[in-house]
């Protein structure tokens, strides 16, 4: 059966009580996070990546996937503040439809945070082989800079760069915010200064031919930048960690996905009025896969003078336009900044995996907090190894497209979870609730099942495939572990210390 085991809010707030993280968050760190989630490799990078589909069209491609990303935002600050705990579409879907979907959405996150932790390594690995290249002259080879797939055979400073997110994480939360909201404001002073630059020295007929390959090109561009906004629902995996989450979660939800929307804009309008944004195609008409094979030797044909070759499609731009130490500059900011969103991706998978953890769902071992640190360290380690793996050998663009096609599954069941909820337990106190909610949600749910079907049919095959492996580890192991399944459902009692109730096992 598909919607039985479900386990009740009380159930799920009782657990998060009794073994809970610290609370260590405010609003402004929450901004911070969610900044430093969503602005990265997908406007430093993967600008690129839409230019090659859309040509000056990317600009609409942007505005659907923001689109999409903000009425998803509504729902999610609605449950977010409702059940303040770890665990974002997860716990959420555990709450509403059931155990197998909630797992399923879980192994989805997988794919949302790790690999997309993995793809923006692989960014920061451009950014800063070209840095080296530019300002000293170090050449890396490109055996060491890329994966098999794009010509090499492991892309290192990916992988270290992995390695490093993956220690400060296990050190702490507190302090990885810290550092966090530093990498964010040089990031943000990075975008200013391009926008300032770029913006004055448009040209209007940059932007002719705006969709070359029609509206097909813009929607699988908008399925790929679609990345460039994921991050905002990270911010719902600190619940648990946050101060007043009933304020703050929505402060921090729909306050950085509105910052990041504004400088996206700016950004791809600079980029397009300047050196312009035309698609690189095959004879098929579609765009070349980004660190493919097809793409390098095109670039290669054409001396590398197309923004779409580009690892590093900001800072390449500013030296196009003549100014190089600014370019250097913004490259500089993103090697500096970029590994912001990788942490922030990093924590949110950890945090996932230590509720389904918690649930019995995967062994409990790995829910284990580090007595000094205060993180779910065991887990936190495993996830880092898996990203760095990632990050070594494959593209950046197949990471990007494979993570959103999880991050949309999770966006669609957040959007049921909330429609379904409002009718099912009414009474509940809800501190933000979502406005609209008969038409943002089905909005939302219909925004993801466009961009989902506008991914490549060899993304969605690997969807397909990771959800058939997911079933067979529910069926093996989680359905049998978990803790409702067992009866160990936890729930509030009038004394305090009162034991755990429990209820008969759920077959």
């Amino acid at each position: 059966m598909i919607f039985d085991r479900v386990k009740p809010l009380d159930a799920i707030l009782a657990t998060a009580e009794k073994k809970s993280l610290h609370r260590s968050l405010g609003a402004f760190q929450l901004t911070m996070l969610g900044i430093g989630a969503i602005i990265g490799t997908g406007i430093f990078v993967l600008t690129a990546e839409a230019a090659q589909k859309a040509g000056p069209g990317m600009m609409l491609s942007f505005v659907i996937a923001g689109f999409v990303c903000a009425v998803a935002a509504l729902c999610y600050s609605e449950l977010a503040s409702m059940v303040p705990v770890s665990g974002s579409a997860y716990t959420y879907t555990y709450a509403v439809m059931g155990e197998m979907l909630a797992w399923m959405v879980g192994w989805a996150l997988v794919l949302e945070y790790a690999v997309a932790a993995g793809a923006v390594s692989v960014g920061w690995s451009g950014y800063f082989v070209g840095l080296l290249d530019s300002v000293l002259g170090i050449k890396i080879p490109l055996a060491l800079t890329a994966g098999p797939s794009a010509g090499g055979i492991i892309n290192l400073p990916a992988m270290l760069i992995a390695l490093l997110v993956t220690a400060l994480l296990v050190i702490g939360t507190t302090e990885s915010a810290r550092v966090n909201a530093v990498l964010v404001l040089i990031k943000v002073a990075a975008l200013t200064l391009f926008v300032a630059l770029a913006g004055p020295g448009g040209q209007v007929g940059k932007f002719g031919a705006f969709a070359p390959l029609g509206f097909a090109g813009i929607s699988a561009a908008a399925a790929s930048i679609f990345f460039a906004y994921v991050g905002f629902d990270a911010v719902s995996t600190a619940a648990e960690e946050t101060q007043n989450p009933q304020r703050n979660m929505p402060i921090g939800l729909i306050g950085s996905l509105a910052i990041c929307t504004v400088f996206y804009m700016l950004v791809a309008g600079g980029v397009i009025g300047t050196v312009g944004a035309q698609p690189l195609l095959t004879p098929e008409g579609m765009g070349i896969a980004p660190g493919s094979a097809e793409l390098t030797a095109a670039c290669n044909a054409i001396g590398n003078n197309a923004v779409v070759c580009s690892k590093e499609a900001l800072a390449w731009t500013m030296r196009e336009i003549g100014w190089e130490k600014i370019g250097d500059l913004i490259g500089l900011a993103a090697g500096l900044a970029l590994p912001s969103v990788i942490l922030m991706m990093m924590y949110g998978q950890t945090r996932i995996f230590f509720v389904m953890s918690r649930d019995g769902l995967l062994p409990e071992k790995l829910s284990t907090v580090h007595p000094k640190f205060k993180t779910p360290h065991i887990i936190t380690i495993i996830t880092g190894v898996f990203v760095a793996m990632f990050a070594a050998f494959f593209p950046v663009g197949a990471l990007a497209d494979i993570s959103n096609s999880g991050t949309l599954f999770a966006f669609a069941m957040v959007s049921i979870a909330v429609m379904v909820l409002r009718p099912t337990d009414p009474s509940r106190v809800r501190p933000f609730r979502t406005p609209a909610v008969n038409i943002v949600a089905p909005i939302s749910i219909l925004g993801c099942l466009y961009l989902f079907f506008s991914l490549s049919g060899y993304t969605l095959l690997l969807f397909v495939g990771w959800a058939a492996l997911g079933l067979v580890v529910y069926y093996a192991y989680s359905r049998k572990a978990s803790h409702v399944g067992r009866g160990h459902i936890e729930v509030h009692e009038d004394d305090p210390d009162a034991p755990p109730t429990s209820v008969p096992p759920i077959n």
